[in-house]
């Protein structure tokens, strides 16, 4: 439905999107993610055709964002940060704007009508916007781009601002529309996305570093380095012992969980796996493991560890990698490596001709003004020379 193609947005000598590709299947929801400054609006705003790209193509169904936008633009129902909303016109008005400016075909009250049942404005329908709440003014920019009917979805950041009750309504609202549409919801709330989106990609520093579902980013990032464990023995000698093996980076008490057991958090240096020392020395001093199992990291875990880091492979399934490979075209891959200067050497070239058709043009100019102040010169004579016939007649 969506296909990203060696994207690159450069300002200047500063590159803010570094040959980004990615698809985006039909019916997908898909979390984008990445801390100021990484490329994440920019991308955003290239998708919706808002910025143009200096290499690189975005494709919406069959339609290039560039190359044919009103078609492309069309399938893309679009609720930005701030919704675009007209605060002194009621639900009803601003809808109907939206749906003139859109040139929507389906007949108007239907269309509308089931649009605010979905968002579920319809008790809200004939109020002024300004007087709503935040969370219905929400939903009022939700029904803004459903308008159309757009396959595509582009949310950004659309529960921030709202309460908890608010927050849980239009995750499940968005829920529900994945299952119509395909769509890529932007948001640095990370437990949203990971209650929300089938898959999540992470930018950092203007490059794909992750491409996955959050659970397998998960258990491909999670090594033996972090443990739960349920220790029967007195918690100050047993947080003492365990600070004390070799590689130990932090124990942390979370809790009693009764019958003379602790539940401790264990975190060793990466790459080192502590268990071996942990059975030798809790059973020396007779304190059984009741319990022991390795955490998996979460979405949180994972966009710090990828953020602060200079990682920059993308950390992908295998299945993932192979639809970005195949919808790759040609020589697409050698073309989108000499884009960049191949582009200058094309602007330099049609410059050139500008230049040359600009000097021919020049050129001809003064040739038809010789020709006509040629002609106009014969023309006088001959005025000269019928005004001499004529005096000598008389």
């Amino acid at each position: 439905m969506i296909e990203v193609q060696g994207l690159t947005k450069r300002y200047g000598s500063k590159v803010a999107v570094d040959d980004i590709s990615f698809t985006v299947n039909k019916g997908e929801i898909l979390g984008f993610l990445g801390p100021n400054g990484a490329g994440k609006s920019t991308t955003m705003n290239i998708l919706t055709g808002y910025l143009s790209s200096n290499i690189g193509s975005v494709k919406i169904g069959e339609y290039d964002i560039l190359e044919d936008p009103m078609k492309a633009k069309a399938k893309i129902g679009y609720l930005p940060e701030n919704p675009p909303l007209y605060m002194d016109m009621t639900v009803k008005e601003y809808l109907d704007f939206v749906y003139d400016l859109k040139k929507v075909k389906i007949p108007r009250k239907r269309h509308i009508d089931e649009i605010c049942g979905i968002v579920k404005i319809t008790d809200v329908y004939n109020r002024i916007i300004k007087n709503l709440s935040k969370g219905y003014k929400q939903r009022v920019g939700l029904a803004q781009a459903l308008v159309g009917n757009p396959e595509v979805l582009i949310l950004d950041e659309p529960t921030v601002g709202l309460d908890p009750k608010q927050i849980i309504d239009i995750r499940k609202l968005i829920k529900d529309l994945g299952k119509k549409h395909t769509v890529i919801l932007s948001s640095h709330i990370l437990p949203e996305i990971q209650a929300v989106c089938d898959r999540v990609i992470i930018i950092n520093r203007g490059r794909i570093v992750a491409d996955d579902t959050a659970e397998n980013l998960s258990a491909t990032m999670s090594t033996d380095h972090r443990h739960l464990a349920i220790i029967e023995g007195p918690e100050n000698e047993v947080y003492k012992t365990l600070s004390t093996i070799p590689g130990m980076v932090e124990v942390t008490t979370l809790g009693n969980r009764g019958n003379g057991m602790f539940e401790y958090s264990l975190e060793a240096k990466e790459g080192t796996d502590i268990r071996r020392e942990l059975f030798k020395r809790m059973s020396g001093r007779n304190w059984p493991i009741m319990g022991l199992k390795s955490t998996e990291l979460t979405l949180e875990d994972i966009f710090l560890k990828l953020t602060s880091s200079d990682i920059s492979v993308p950390v992908a399934s295998a299945e993932t990698k192979k639809k970005i490979a195949e919808s790759v075209l040609g020589e697409q891959e050698e073309e989108l490596e000499e884009g960049f200067d191949n582009f200058w050497e094309e602007q330099a070239e049609k410059k050139e001709e500008d230049v040359t058709d600009e000097e021919n043009g020049e050129e001809e100019a003064a040739e038809e003004t010789t020709a006509e102040q040629s002609n106009n010169s014969s023309d006088e004579n001959e005025d000269e020379q019928d005004k001499k016939d004529n005096g000598g007649e008389q």
